[in-house]
């Protein structure tokens, strides 16, 4: 019987084997290993109280026989009833309670797989089932809990072109990389206070529409924590339906802290094995990492690569930022890598230089 590969890592896979086989040993850093007592302290204590796991479902992925989904299992009061907020502030996000190594039955397709949650409640796992392209969903349930559905964007195998998109400062302003603003816009902002990048959100649905069952994954460093708000704010700015790949904060099995950009790399090489006949957008901004990122993948994969679009900021922006301010004003395409970069402030500065190229479809007749 051959083993399963779950996630029980931040940032690590292992293959766990039935009984009486030989399985990996992962070693584990002390700073998680004192995270991991701490969790369970609280989750013993809370269920001692009565608390009980529910689910939290995320956006996941995936072509027709096959699905990544994605989820966490956290604990809540007896009775509680789960409203949608109208209003959060950031920082109720991060005052939950993981349930480590917790069940989940997942259906998908009329295939049932059985996977654990990582040591922070995680879970996301590769699992078989047929669905038609386009949207479909998951059916995910645990000890006692009413099964939820998880979003599947279901990517057709004739889909030859994708958008991926950073968020941080490209769909939404945050100013995030200095650390103070990043942590007034993380723990303290009312969601509804977060602004939209002016035209992105037009930008994205104009490529969608001139390249029919396009799809868009958002990437980004910040915490699985924000993915619902990060979802209600996407919905509400109008920006297209798709996964939204985050990362998780605090201690991994090797090291003191997750790397934002190594996050971004792997999720990146991941999306060109999985889809290998697609060429990416890549599309991103200046305030951050994204051009030598998305550098470094063109050159590593450049059949993946359609071409770049960089949101430059504004100087204040840029300062607040900690990036050198440039030129704001104007668009321009620059060829680096053998790849077409395109440059302009806003999505309709974009717009302007995509519209009359091959990445936009040009009706027929």
């Amino acid at each position: 019987m051959a083993g399963r590969a779950v996630r029980i890592g931040k940032e690590a896979m292992v293959t766990i084997t039935p009984a009486g086989e030989s399985s990996p040993v992962v070693r584990i850093h002390r700073a998680a290993l004192i995270e991991d007592a701490v969790h369970e302290i609280v989750e013993r204590r809370l269920r001692g109280r009565g608390w009980k796991p529910y689910i939290t479902a995320y956006t996941g992925y995936g072509a027709p026989g096959w699905a990544r989904v994605m989820a966490r299992v956290l604990l809540a009061r007896p009775g509680m009833v789960r409203k949608r907020r109208e209003k959060v502030r950031g920082w109720r996000s991060f005052t939950t309670t993981p349930v480590s190594s917790a069940l989940v039955r997942i259906e998908l397709g009329g295939t049932v797989t059985e996977a654990r949650t990582d040591r922070s409640g995680y879970l996301d796992v590769i699992v078989k089932g047929d669905l038609d392209p386009g949207w479909g969903s998951a059916k995910l349930s645990t000890e006692g809990t009413v099964p939820v559905d998880a979003p599947i964007r279901v990517i057709d195998p004739g889909v030859k072109f994708g958008v991926i998109s950073d968020i941080d400062d490209t769909v939404m302003v945050t100013t995030l990389p200095r650390p103070l603003l990043a942590a007034w816009n993380t723990f303290v902002l009312d969601e509804h206070a977060r602004a939209a990048v002016p035209g992105m959100a037009v930008l994205y649905e104009r490529l969608v529409h001139a390249n029919p069952g396009t799809p868009v994954v958002y990437l980004s460093t910040g915490a699985w924590n924000v993915a619902p708000t990060l979802t209600r704010f996407l919905s509400r700015h109008l920006y297209p339906a798709g996964p939204i790949l985050l990362t998780d904060w605090g201690p991994t099995p090797d090291r003191w802290f997750r790397s934002g950009r190594e996050h971004k790399r792997k999720s990146l090489r991941r999306l060109a094995a999985e889809f290998p006949d697609v060429r990416w957008l890549l599309i991103g901004d200046d305030g951050q990492h994204d051009q030598e990122i998305y550098s470094e993948f063109a050159r590593e994969h450049p059949e993946n690569v359609a071409a770049v679009a960089i949101r430059r900021l504004s100087p204040t922006q840029a300062v607040l930022a900690g990036a050198i301010p440039g030129p704001s004003e104007t668009a321009e395409v620059v060829p680096s890598g053998g790849k077409t970069w395109f440059s302009a402030p806003d999505g309709a500065g974009l717009w302007s230089l995509l519209r009359d190229t091959d990445l936009v479809r040009k009706p027929k007749g």
